[in-house]
């Protein structure tokens, strides 16, 4: 026989998992926070990618525009059970270079430190249009871990 007590904790995890799941569908579908910086060499663009490692992202130059993917993935904890699954797990961002901006994107260099955030640097030139992908590389000022 249920107990009031077992109907009042499934329908709490079940309300807790859908809870989660529309967070994590709205992380999705908001834009990663980018900050664009420059300098007298090159364009400086921080997005914030909580939670990635190096090889869940990918970095594209297209049309004076930086487009970030980040495609992350949940870790398993022994003897811990998912109650809600809140962290958006695609996320995406873009940033589009001033008009009339020249960068030379071969050049260009991505960073993903340990604080979460992911610098995309790419040197200005005299004139060139081009679309490349950016390869990435860990932080590696890291704790040692």
């Amino acid at each position: 026989m249920t107990s009031l007590r077992d109907v009042g904790k499934s329908l709490s995890s079940v309300v807790l998992e859908n809870v989660g799941r529309a967070m994590s569908r709205a992380q999705e579908r908001t834009p990663l926070p980018v900050d664009l910086l420059e300098s007298e060499e090159a364009y400086l663009a921080v997005f914030d990618a909580p939670g990635a490692t190096s090889s869940d992202v990918q970095v594209r130059f297209t049309d004076r525009t930086v487009e970030v993917r980040i495609d992350r993935f949940r870790e398993f904890y022994e003897d811990f059970e998912m109650l809600v699954p809140g962290r958006g797990l695609s996320l995406d961002g873009s940033v589009t270079l001033p008009e009339g901006a020249s960068v030379d994107p071969d050049a260009a260099t991505a960073t993903l430190h340990d604080n979460g955030s992911l610098h995309v640097e790419i040197p200005k030139v005299e004139s060139d249009d081009a679309t490349d992908d950016v390869e990435i590389e860990a932080d590696d000022e890291s704790d040692g871990s």
